[in-house]
């Protein structure tokens, strides 16, 4: 860790430094930047403006100049924002989930990142630093090789050594040795194993070490041998299923990503001798009418709803909404056997044919889902609203309830759109129509507060019975999807704003601003289309005055898409940022404790602040929910990247037989090397790769995100309508590769324009020097 600055150079003078003198540094005045550069690489926890204003001694105007300092840092790509800090870009934050690889020369540990972006090239090498010491205070046990880590990372001072140490705050979790693979009967007992990864290699098998699997088979093997000359030599370990059924694919995912799938025997035990939850610190809510509004395959119910007219005459038309949410804290206790596996998954994973839950189906589908007709434990929040949907005033309360319904979201559309059933009718008057008129005055709050509104439909994969693909749909999206959902924010926000005024620790869920460099990315593109974004501090309606504009045009697909990647993700985090999509100074997940434990972590903080009984947060949990909130984090991006590769697995896999066929496309992404084309009918995307876009020299622009031909000025920009032929599908990889069929389209004249700007330095032979000769030419 970095001391406090100089005050003066090397040399002791004033001035210019000499090549090897360091800056001058007076304490009170904002440094030079490659001081502040250095402040923020050696002191990663201390990368904040309030921090870096303290270590220099900034008051005043002096901050002032320093949030510019770093504001043109940041404009000039030198720096960027990670929550409340500042790093360098591609710099490790302060804490990080690591995975041990091995070990150096030195026998210390390396480790590297375990989520690392394929565009950042190699992930950085981190030692690891561990001394008996540490151990036995933080009760850390020893990490080896395959260990994945929570770590807080240090610069590595040390020449040629790492870019970074890493000491251990927790151990996560033992990584698998084995791999998995699909395997291939190559006759007279020799076998082959064929890679899921599309980098990974092939691996004979022989007879001795083939177990039972047959041809076709997706099996965990272990590496047995790798020689200097020929394939590497596996060894079959089990056999997980055959690949021929579609149902296990989603295991290809749930193996590759290390995501915790078995539960252990202490945990099934500890729920199955969870027994119904008694009437101790709760109110008897058993009469009032609240009703499950989920999609009609859902097994598991952990919120309900109810509302009515504020009786109240200092309210006159406001409405009184109730979240009940299951009571998951009565049953996991922090620390206990199905507390530490929660923890460890995270969250539940969703795939088109299965779920693998957080919490085993005792607790989340029988004793905390809020059953029709059956006593349920939950946490409810009561609030008022006015009729222009302002939120009065709120409460908490822990209750016994009784569900009057379970209803499907079609269900309940259908009963206020004109056409209930036999058991919506008797719910109409009194429960259904209460709710959507509370959700009107909702919704106008909702409209005045002005969230991010992106336009980018879900699809959805529906299989047959056999766990092949049927279709691909977009669900229709109903105003009863609609009215759960501002429900659920509401109470997240009650639930957020409670806790802080109790001054309890908690996590929130934080969405900060999209980055300055991506904020100049998105205005370069805008300005394309003859678009301006405005400049300074910018809020979610600044975007959604773009993506007003272009509603029902040509473009609107293609700036929904880039309004969304210039977004930054959301994450968990203790410290509270607001989220700027939802536009919203306080957040916290409460809505979900069967599938997310963050929301666990919520029920138990409000269990505390409010005295409402047994399960509530303890204080050795609030001291790390810096660690809890940075793995919670990198457990969703796990889900959320197996999730995505399912689904391109499936797609792949249904249209494996159906190479050569023309598909009606739409250009979903440009790069250098090639298009990345959606399928809108089947929700899949593949590659076009630039040298199959025919004869002419294309050339990439990154503002327009085209690419052009050089002689014609025919091209392909993101969001174009193309027609394309499907000439490879590679289930197991997820992989699809395209050639177009369509023509480009003429490009615009600011793109002809950057093409013009590019022939200034241009060799005899018309090409830039150091690039290749289009391929018609070669």
């Amino acid at each position: 860790m970095s001391k406090t600055p100089r005050t003066t150079g090397q040399n002791g003078k004033r001035g210019k430094p000499g090549a090897n003198e360091r800056p001058t540094i007076i304490q009170g005045v904002v440094p030079p930047r490659e001081i502040l550069l250095e402040f923020i690489q050696d002191n990663p926890d201390r990368a904040n403006k309030r921090e870096i204003a303290k270590a220099f001694g900034l008051k005043g105007d002096a901050r002032i100049e320093l949030k510019a300092a770093l504001r043109a840092l940041e404009d000039d790509g030198l720096l960027e924002k990670s929550r409340k800090s500042l790093m360098r870009p591609g710099a490790l934050p302060p804490v990080t989930v690591l995975d041990i690889t091995m070990r150096d020369s030195s026998g210390e540990l390396i480790a590297r990142p375990a989520e690392w972006p394929d565009e950042a090239g190699v992930a950085p090498a981190v030692l690891v630093r561990q001394s008996s010491g540490d151990r036995g205070k933080s009760r850390t046990p020893a990490a080896g090789i395959g260990d994945r880590i929570v770590a807080k990372i240090f610069p590595n001072k040390e020449r040629g050594g790492p870019a970074y140490t890493a000491r251990v705050i927790k151990l996560l979790e033992k990584r698998r040795a084995a791999a998995i693979g699909v395997y291939r009967d190559l006759g007279d007992g020799l076998g082959r194993v064929l890679p899921i990864e599309r980098r990974g290699d092939e691996m004979d098998v022989a007879p001795e070490d083939r177990g039972n699997a047959k041809d076709g088979d997706l099996v965990e093997i272990e590496t047995q041998r790798t020689g200097r000359y020929g394939l590497p030599r596996a060894k079959i370990v089990s056999v997980i299923g055959s690949v021929a059924s579609e149902k296990a694919i989603s295991m290809i995912a749930i193996y590759s990503h290390g995501i915790p799938h078995i539960f252990p025997q202490a945990v099934m035990k500890e729920a199955d001798e969870a027994g119904p939850a008694d009437m101790k610190n709760r109110e008897d809510w058993r009469r009032m009418p609240l009703v499950t509004i989920d999609p009609a395959d859902a097994k598991d119910h952990d919120d309900a709803v109810y509302a009515e007219l504020d009786p109240s005459p200092d309210n006159p038309g406001g409405h009184i909404v109730v979240v009940a949410i299951a009571d998951v804290s009565y049953y996991v206790r922090y620390g206990k056997p199905l507390d530490r596996e929660a923890l460890k998954r995270g969250n539940s994973v969703y795939f088109p044919d299965r779920v693998v839950p957080m919490l085993p189906e005792r607790i989340s589908n029988d004793l905390c889902s809020l059953k029709e007709g059956v006593d349920r434990p939950a946490l409810a929040v009561r609030m008022v609203f006015s009729k222009e949907g302002r939120k009065a005033s709120h409460t908490f309360h822990r209750i016994m309830m009784k569900s009057a319904a379970k209803l499907s979201y079609q269900q309940a559309q259908a009963a206020i759109d004109g056409a209930p059933d036999d058991k919506t009718g008797p719910l109409l008057e009194p429960v259904l129509k209460p709710l959507w008129d509370a959700y009107r005055a909702m919704k106008i709050g909702r409209d005045r507060r002005q969230p991010l509104e992106l336009d980018m439909p879900e699809r959805k994969i529906l299989l047959k019975a056999d766990g092949t693909v049927d279709r691909v749909v977009v669900p229709e999206r109903l105003d009863a999807h609609k009215l759960i959902e501002e429900m659920m924010i509401q109470a997240n926000v009650a639930a957020a704003e409670t806790l802080e005024k109790k001054d309890q620790s908690l996590i929130y869920r934080v969405h900060d601003a999209p980055s300055l460099a991506k904020q100049e990315s998105l205005r370069d593109f805008l300005k394309t289309l003859e678009m301006s974004l405005a400049t300074g501090s910018l809020r979610s309606n600044h975007f959604n005055q773009i993506l007003q504009k272009v509603s029902g045009h040509a473009h609107e697909t293609m700036v929904n898409e880039m309004v969304l990647r210039s977004q930054s993700q959301a994450i968990y985090s203790p410290d509270n940022i607001g989220h700027f999509g939802l536009n919203l100074l306080r957040y916290a997940h409460f809505t979900s404790p069967i599938r997310r434990y963050a929301d666990l972590v919520v029920h138990r903080a409000l269990v505390t602040a409010l005295g409402l009984g047994a399960g509530g947060i303890t204080q050795e949990e609030e001291d790390q929910l810096d660690d809890v909130a940075a793995e919670i984090s990198t457990f969703e991006r796990r889900a959320m990247a197996a999730e995505r590769e399912t689904v391109d697995r499936l797609i792949a896999h249904h249209l494996a037989g159906r190479i050569g066929e023309e598909f009606d496309g739409r250009v979903a992404g440009v790069t250098k090397s090639g298009l990345f084309v959606s399928l809108p009918a089947y929700g899949a995307d593949g590659f076009v790769p630039v040298s199959t876009l025919g004869s002419d020299y294309f050339i990439f622009d990154e503002a327009h995100m085209a690419l052009s031909g050089e002689r014609t000025g025919l091209g392909y920009r993101l969001g174009d309508p193309v027609r394309v032929k499907l000439v490879e599908a590679i289930p197991l990889a997820g992989a699809l590769r395209f050639e177009v069929i369509s023509e480009g389209r003429k490009m615009p004249g600011a793109i002809r324009s950057f093409h013009k700007a590019g022939k200034k330095k241009r060799d005899i032979t018309g090409r830039k020097p150091g690039t290749r000769p289009p391929r018609g030419r070669r």
